[in-house]
């Protein structure tokens, strides 16, 4: 799909989901579905709970799907999944909405700083994510 505007150039969007797919990620045994894909908007995060962790799950404009802790390190805020998705030298990034750090969608690494405040590493948890058919428990 395009998106037009009399007075600007057209901008692509990201591919719509399969139809009834799910988004599901893995807990490092299983995979478990989370929420429907039409809960996504590409470009936008939302917060999912997994074995209760909070986990900011993306669609970025591409059509990727992405999924890492919520929980900023610099702040303590669970946040991320409001934070503003970009690019970084080529690298999909998400920028914090507290103090703007920024962290790889593929990696979780922080790009701006290694460690927290407290000492301990910047890098935010990164779980697989992919489109599936809703799982029944």
């Amino acid at each position: 799909m395009t998106l037009t505007h009399p007075d600007r150039p057209a901008v692509a969007t990201a591919p719509a989901p399969p139809p009834a797919t799910h988004v599901q990620l893995h807990d490092g045994e299983d995979w478990t579905t989370v929420l429907p894909g039409e809960h996504l908007t590409p470009g936008r995060g939302v917060t999912v709970l997994l074995d209760g962790r909070q986990v900011a799950v993306f669609l970025d404009r591409n059509g990727a799907l992405h999924a890492l802790e919520n929980r900023d390190p610099f702040s303590g805020a669970h946040v991320i999944s409001r934070g503003i998705l970009g690019s970084c030298q080529g690298a999909p990034v998400v920028v914090s909405p507290m103090y703007k750090q920024r962290f790889d969608l593929r990696t979780g690494a922080c790009l701006d700083e290694p460690t927290a405040p407290d000492g301990s590493p910047a890098d935010l948890t990164v779980w697989p994510v992919r489109w599936g058919a809703p799982t029944t428990s």
